[in-house]
């Protein structure tokens, strides 16, 4: 007996061995209290109804989740929160193909979104949350590429280059979730104001403190590994910054300890010496700072938001404390 199409794809599927490695890393991890706790945030602003923020925060969460694995291939990473990363278990084109489903699941979940109406500016509101979904995806997987260009050629790319691929890799995520919202939300003042650029700096403080943990912080070298962006040879804020104040004076250091892509204890070692002769840790922080203060003024232009003032009150002091160990 041939089963139609349509049965097939209406049937209930119990058994989903395709999704293996999703359901491993979500098992295995923590992270996604941060992004739930950032759409609250700026419910604040769009009050939503409670289903409509959830099924926002569950695709963002989707989004998320599956970029986590593909980036450990693409980084060949060997843990994720301290445990043996997905495609090492369940082998990597499993692990891609898993991904890709898990993108399309999420496309699929804004039809659960009230996005019938046509809003003031006449536009069909389920049209502009495809558009959303789309193009900040687009944009994620350009900054990406970029992070991939640098990295796998050697090139250490200028301060700003850097900046920009930040906003479309990591703020992509958080545009997309901010403009879902935005998108269906009936607060028709919120909807007025642009957040765009509130978001952009939320993505490099949260990124460049990532760089500065993932070099500095002990929590972060159990669950991940020592100083792993230095193994995957990545240009990370603190990094790039080094290389760019030792080439005023012809020194390659540290640019060929990191094209090397070294797992050894004593090179990483002799790497963060480099970068604390040039002060560059002392940078990133005061680039925290700055970016944190500016933060800050978006917010309190925007209305204020003393819950989201919150969360990035609680990302900073990761960093002093941090500081204050070191």
């Amino acid at each position: 007996m041939i089963t139609s199409s349509n049965t097939m794809q209406r049937r209930e599927i119990s058994f989903k061995p395709h999704l293996d490695p999703y359901h491993y890393l979500i098992n295995n991890t923590s992270g996604k209290g941060f992004r739930f706790k950032l759409i609250e945030a700026f419910n604040v602003w769009f009050k939503l109804s409670e289903e409509e923020l959830r099924v926002v925060q569950n695709i963002v969460d989707k989004l998320h989740n599956a970029s986590l694995l593909i980036d450990d291939i693409e980084d060949n990473s060997k843990l994720r929160r301290g445990k043996p990363c997905a495609h090492l278990i369940y082998g990597t084109p499993a692990t891609i193909n898993c991904a890709n489903y898990v993108y399309f699941e999420a496309l699929k979940d804004i039809q659960k979104l009230n996005t019938s109406f046509v809003g003031e500016n006449g536009l069909n509101t389920f049209s502009d949350a495809i558009s959303i979904f789309m193009d900040e995806l687009l944009l994620l997987h350009e900054g990406q590429g970029k992070d991939i260009y640098w990295r796998d050629n050697g090139i250490c790319p200028l301060e700003d280059d850097y900046l920009q691929m930040v906003q479309n890799k990591t703020g992509g995520l958080f545009r997309l979730g901010v403009g879902l919202m935005r998108a269906i939300s009936r607060d028709e003042k919120n909807k007025k104001y642009d957040f765009t650029t509130l978001v952009n700096l939320l993505s490099v403080l949260f990124q460049i403190l990532d760089d500065y943990l993932n070099l500095q912080s002990d929590i972060y070298h159990t669950n991940k590994s020592y100083c792993e962006d230095l193994t995957e040879g990545k240009f990370s804020f603190p990094i790039i910054h080094c290389i760019t104040e030792q080439a005023k004076n012809g020194d390659t250091r540290l640019i060929n300890i990191l094209k090397q892509k070294t797992s050894e204890k004593l090179l990483k070692d002799y790497a963060l010496e480099l970068m604390k002769e040039t002060n560059s840790f002392a940078v990133t922080l005061e680039k925290l700072d700055r970016v944190y203060q500016d933060l800050k003024k978006e917010i309190e232009k925007s209305g204020g938001n003393s819950y989201l003032e919150k969360i990035i009150e609680g990302l900073m002091s990761s960093a002093k404390q941090v500081e204050k160990s070191c």
